[in-house]
C-alpha cells in the first residue's frame, strides 16, 4: 500500500520529532554523507562535455525522484512511520514559519558567518558535523532571504507559469531553453544581476543560501523538503497534461551536440539501473496529501 508524503506545515510536533530523529540516525550511520557525495558527483553543468543526469537536463526530475526515494527508504529502515514531508514555499514564506522552527529544521544562520545555531542540526548539538563538502567548513550555514542582497521566494503564479506548459522539455535539452516544463521548474535562464533571473527550484536554493548553494546542498536537510515539493509539481503536471510525457523519447543522434550528454526516456539513469520511463509513475510507492 502506498504511503503518504505530507506538507511539513501540517505535521504534528511528534511527527516532526520522528522525522528529525530518523534523519539524525541516518547521519550517525554514515549513510547520509554518501547522499551528499553522490549529489556533488552528479552536479554537472552545461559546459562540461559529459553526461548530465541530475541538473540542466531533462532527467533533472526523475533523477531527483529516485534520489529522494533512496533517502526515504533509509529513513524508513530506521522508523517505518516516517516519510519525506514537503515544504510548500508558496505558502510558508517567512524565516520563522515551517520548517524554520527550533524543534524542526532550526532557523537562519547568524549574521557573522551564517552558522545555524538553533535546532537539532546546529553544529553545537554535536549531531550534524559536515564531513563531505566543497569547502572545509564543518557547520551548517543558511542566509534566509539574503538580507544584504534580498531575494524573494517564488510565487504561486511563477509556479503556475511552469505547470501550464504542456511540453515536458525541448531541444537543446539544457539550461538555455525558454520553453518546456522542466527548465521552467528547474529555473535556469536569463542573466539578471543578483540571481533574480533564477526561477522556482533555483530561486529557493538561492533564498535559503549557505549550504543550499551548489553541489553540496544536500548538507542542509531542507534540501529534501524542497525537492519533495518539486517532485509534487511534476506529479501535478503529469495529472494536468495526461497525454504528455518525458522527453526526449529517443536519444540525440551522433553529431548532435547533446549526443551522449543527456538521458532519453528509455535509457538508464545513472547511477541506478532505472529509466526515466520507469519513474514516471510511482503511485504504488507513495502519494501526496
Amino acid at each position: 500500500m502506498a504511503y503518504v508524503r505530507r506538507d511539513a506545515g501540517t505535521l504534528t510536533r511528534a511527527e516532526q520529532r520522528r522525522f528529525v530523529k530518523a534523519l539524525l540516525e541516518v547521519k550517525r550511520r554514515g549513510e547520509y554523507d554518501e547522499f551528499v557525495r553522490m549529489h556533488i558527483e552528479y552536479f554537472s553543468a552545461d559546459g562540461e562535455h559529459a553526461l548530465r543526469a541530475a541538473h540542466m537536463a531533462p532527467s533533472f526530475l526523475p533523477w531527483h525522484r529516485r534520489f529522494l526515494l533512496d533517502l526515504e527508504r533509509a529513513l524508513r529502515r530506521v522508523d517505518s512511520s516516517v516519510t519525506l514531508p514537503y515544504w510548500d514555499w508558496t505558502r510558508d514564506r517567512t524565516t520563522t514559519s515551517a520548517p524554520w522552527t527550533a524543534h524542526f529544521l532550526g532557523g537562519d544562520g547568524r549574521r557573522s558567518d551564517h552558522q545555524v545555531t538553533t535546532g537539532p542540526f546546529a553544529y553545537r548539538e554535536g549531531n550534524w558535523t559536515i564531513k563531505v563538502n566543497v569547502t572545509d567548513r564543518v557547520f551548517l550555514t543558511r542566509d534566509l532571504g539574503r538580507p544584504r542582497n534580498p531575494i524573494g521566494l517564488p510565487t504561486r503564479s511563477e509556479l503556475e507559469w511552469a505547470l501550464k506548459d504542456p511540453v515536458y522539455d525541448v531541444a537543446p535539452w539544457d539550461s538555455t531553453v525558454s520553453r518546456g516544463f522542466r527548465n521552467k521548474l528547474e529555473g535556469w535562464g536569463g542573466s539578471a544581476r543578483g540571481g533574480t533571473a533564477w526561477r522556482n527550484h533555483n530561486r529557493v536554493h538561492g533564498w535559503v543560501g549557505g549550504d543550499m548553494l551548489g553541489g553540496a546542498s544536500v548538507n542542509d536537510p531542507v534540501f529534501w523538503l524542497h525537492h519533495a515539493f518539486i517532485d509534487l509539481q511534476w506529479h501535478r503536471w503529469q495529472r494536468r497534461h495526461r497525454d504528455a510525457g518525458y522527453l526526449p523519447a529517443k536519444p540525440p543522434r551522433r553529431g548532435d551536440r547533446q549526443y551522449g550528454r543527456i538521458v532519453a526516456r528509455h535509457q538508464s539513469l545513472p547511477p541506478w539501473d532505472v529509466t526515466p520511463a520507469e519513474l514516471e509513475d510511482v503511485g504504488r510507492i507513495y502519494r501526496y496529501a
